[in-house]
């Protein structure tokens, strides 16, 4: 009998959850034992962090966070001399952006896992991240534009990276009344060429459109290759008490855009060439080192004068995602104030478009009829449906942020043919592959805005709440939930299995081409120039070449150039100085990274390696020497003899 009590009082789920078969059943679907490997990578924007977070599918592990607009003591990142200029912008120094909507290169409609694209939402950029280092290689600045929402997102071959602004702003910029607002303000959808080889990227053109709000966009695929279709919000064009004045109309539009067409007029000497000003910031691997440049000008096209380029397709109400089926015939426009998933069709708007099926214009450029391009609606029973997402079955799943559901349903039929609970209020999802015209559906992720009760409680604020869905049956099955840093915004996906051979494990010191880079330890000296001291430093498993300085003087600005010069993979070497006013930095194997350090005080201060890297990574120091700026004091330094 007390043994009986005994299993009775331990049973599982007593502490509020299921337990049970089910829950061991959910257990082993995201079990990866030690040794092992998950089988996708997924890429969360990290919103107001600045940052793009790495983790694996199913295990929900946090593997890595890349810095991209945010500076990151961890790494150096936008404090070490190569990085700070990734962080310039025509407004000067910015640190910071809200980072949104990635997306995984593509070749013919499919992932090639070369390259990643995110957003920054706030200052207005498109940022390139190499998905062999994982490190952040291109900034570009947007011009003409406020609030890069409805990016960054890809057409199919990876022509271009769109960038869509969401605030309507007056172009070119100037002082002006705000309640001037309608017909004076302009929405600038940016098209930025993605070179085929080296990803370089440039702003090649701009479509000065009215002045609505783009919210959500996505590249046509398949037949409607060539298109790129935008959510818009706000026709009514209103600026003050924007929850009401901007939800007006019973329709808003979906833009579709042919860029080929626009392409063609640009090529042939179309377009305007405008005064303006941005930063385009580019880090080459083989310096080590970032550029920033500032462009002057940026071609603008009038829509109107491209006949045939752009059309408007009503689409209710306030619509926010904007999504394009695998086979590129559909078109998906979320009314977050709508009950109901609007479906347009690719084919339809074609038709529509030839019979010249218009319901008027809006600055001039066409509303096809609603009846004429809506193919289908999902009458789902769901509040605030927001984006969709799709797996390699025929099935699209939607997400509805206020009555907090996952909604599965069937293309072609729009019959809802499952649909599960998320806890709670979930903005993006995201299917590996999803964004593609192959998804791999086996995991849908979602990315929820309140937390809760799901998770320890860690104050007022938390962190926010992901969960992993198993789709690989009928039916939707939560299986794990995980917390995430920032507030995440959409995420891509692709299996480890390509990206694993492209990975690059160091960089080969013999292909270092940074200028202050030392090859070897008897390379290693301080110079002085004026008040500047250069350290040419290497490091190497347990110490720092020199490691004694001397003749360093109050005032002065001390450059620490250091090479890393081990050749094994994952065995970084840090380092940081006694009141460095900066951050640490870390050198990868076979790279050279600056850190500036401006002693304040005399005395004898020490520096040390801050990752740990070997049993005697503690005796991984050395000491500077501070005299009086008036001191009568020559360089000197030690190799260790």
């Amino acid at each position: 009998m007390a043994i009986a009590l005994l299993f009775i009082g331990c049973k599982p789920g007593t502490n509020g959850s299921d337990g049970g078969a089910l829950a061991s059943s959910a257990a082993e679907k995201v079990y990866v034992a030690p040794g092992e490997q998950d089988e996708f990578y997924a890429f969360l924007s990290g919103g107001y962090s600045g940052n793009l977070t790495v983790y694996g599918l199913p295990s929900g592990r946090m593997f890595k966070e890349i810095p991209v607009f945010s500076q990151f003591p961890t790494s150096g990142y936008g404090y070490s001399e190569e990085t700070k200029p990734m962080l310039n912008t025509s407004h000067g120094f910015i640190p910071w952006d809200d980072l949104h909507h990635p997306d995984i290169s593509q070749t013919n409609g499919e992932l090639d896992g070369r390259w990643i694209f995110v957003n920054g939402n706030n200052t207005p950029r498109i940022a390139r991240i190499s998905l062999s280092t994982f490190e952040t290689e291109e900034i570009i600045e947007i011009p003409n534009s406020g609030g890069n929402h409805s990016s960054a997102f890809i057409t199919e071959n990876t022509e271009y990276v769109i960038a869509g602004t969401r605030f309507a702003v007056p172009v070119p910029q100037r002082d002006m009344p705000i309640n001037e607002y309608k017909g004076n303000f302009k929405g600038a959808l940016s098209f930025i060429s993605v070179d085929p080889e080296s990803g370089r990227l440039d702003l090649k053109f701009q479509v000065m459109m009215p002045g609505f709000n783009y919210d959500l966009s996505r590249p046509g695929r398949g037949k409607s290759h060539g298109w790129h279709f935008f959510s818009t919000y706000n026709t009514e064009e209103a600026n003050s008490l924007m929850e009401v004045n901007s939800s007006q109309n019973d329709k808003d539009f979906i833009a579709a855009i042919n860029w080929k067409k626009i392409e063609d007029y640009v090529n042939n000497g179309g377009g305007t060439k405008m005064a303006t000003n941005y930063a385009h910031n580019v880090y080459d691997e083989h310096t080590h080192s970032g550029t920033s440049t500032m462009k002057k000008e940026v071609l603008t096209v009038d829509p109107t004068e491209v006949p045939g380029a752009v059309f408007f397709l009503p689409t209710p109400k306030s619509p926010h995602g904007c999504d394009v089926d695998p086979s590129g015939e559909y078109i998906i426009g979320a009314g977050k104030l709508s009950a109901d998933i609007t479906v347009h069709s690719f084919t339809k708007m074609l038709e529509a478009i030839e019979a010249e099926k218009f319901d008027g214009e809006a600055y001039g450029i066409p509303i096809l009829k609603f009846e004429d391009v809506m193919t289908g609606q999902v009458k789902s029973g769901g509040l605030g449906p927001l984006h969709t997402e799709f797996d390699s079955n025929g099935n699209a799943y939607t997400t509805f942020f206020i009555s907090s559901e996952v909604v599965k349903w069937k293309l072609g039929t729009w019959e809802v043919v499952d649909r599960k609970p998320t806890f709670y209020s979930v903005g993006h999802l995201m299917i590996p592959g999803g964004n593609s015209r192959n998804p791999f559906g086996k995991y849908l992720v979602a990315m929820n805005k309140i937390t809760k009760d799901r998770y320890l409680p860690t104050g007022p604020e938390m962190e926010h709440s992901a969960q992993i869905y198993d789709i690989s049956g009928e039916k939707m099955e939560l299986i794990y939930d995980f917390p995430t840093h920032g507030e995440p915004h959409y995420a891509a996906g692709c299996p480890a299995d390509l990206l694993r051979a492209n990975s690059k494990k160091i960089y080969r010191l013999d292909e270092n081409k940074h200028p202050y880079a030392v090859t070897s330890p008897d390379q290693a000296r301080v110079e002085r120039n004026g008040n500047e001291v250069h350290v040419y430093m290497s490091t190497i498993r347990s110490h720092f070449t020199p490691d004694n300085i001397e003749g360093v003087k109050v005032g002065d600005k001390v450059y620490f150039h250091i090479t890393n010069h081990e050749q094994d993979f994952d065995v970084p070497h840090g380092f940081s100085i006694l009141g460095q006013n900066t951050s640490e930095i870390l050198i990868m194997p076979g790279q050279t990274k600056t850190s500036v350090w401006e002693p304040k005080q005399v005395g004898v201060w020490p520096f040390y390696c801050t990752d740990f890297c070997s049993a005697l990574h503690q005796e991984m120091q050395g000491y500077v020497r501070v005299s009086p700026a008036n001191a009568n004091m020559d360089l000197s330094w030690s190799l260790g003899e």
